[in-house]
């Protein structure tokens, strides 16, 4: 099935509207005002595990129990999940959504996040692996 133009369009605008990469949201949080708060949607033994930093921490399943005592219903929200064979980020976003919140999933989650070479934090501090070619640019930015 092909779209027409304008149809593709408004559904090309519409996931960039709800969608971030982790190569975006690490030169936000860079940048000290992100603008956002980032929600890891995974559990706690995930989290434990390695999480982004500056990341809260929120499982999607608590999200309607929880997030009015964690989040600024002002302040957007993006999540990650563990990454493109989980949906736990979409959940969480969609749960956000329903409670009023602005919501955006960063797509790839902490998956992509490690492969791009950015650093995780466990219970032994920050570790950051290579970026893999296969994923990330090495030495360059792709500009997108």
């Amino acid at each position: 099935m092909i779209l027409e133009p304008q149809r593709a369009a408004a559904l090309f605008a519409e996931r960039l509207a709800t969608q971030t990469d982790a190569s975006d949201v690490h030169a936000a949080l860079a940048s000290g005002e992100p603008g956002f708060v980032l929600l890891d949607a995974r559990a706690l033994d995930a989290w434990n595990q390695g999480h982004i930093p500056g990341a809260r921490h929120l499982p999607h399943a608590e999200i309607p129990a929880r997030a009015a005592d964690l989040l600024d219903p002002a302040v957007p929200v993006v999540t990650y999940c563990w990454g493109p064979g989980c949906n736990g980020a979409t959940r969480a976003a969609l749960a956000l959504s329903l409670l009023g919140y602005t919501a955006r999933e960063m797509i790839g989650g902490v998956e992509y996040w490690a492969r791009e070479g950015f650093p995780l934090r466990g219970a032994d501090g920050d570790a950051t692996r290579p970026a893999d070619s296969l994923v990330a640019p090495v030495g360059s930015s792709c500009a997108c």
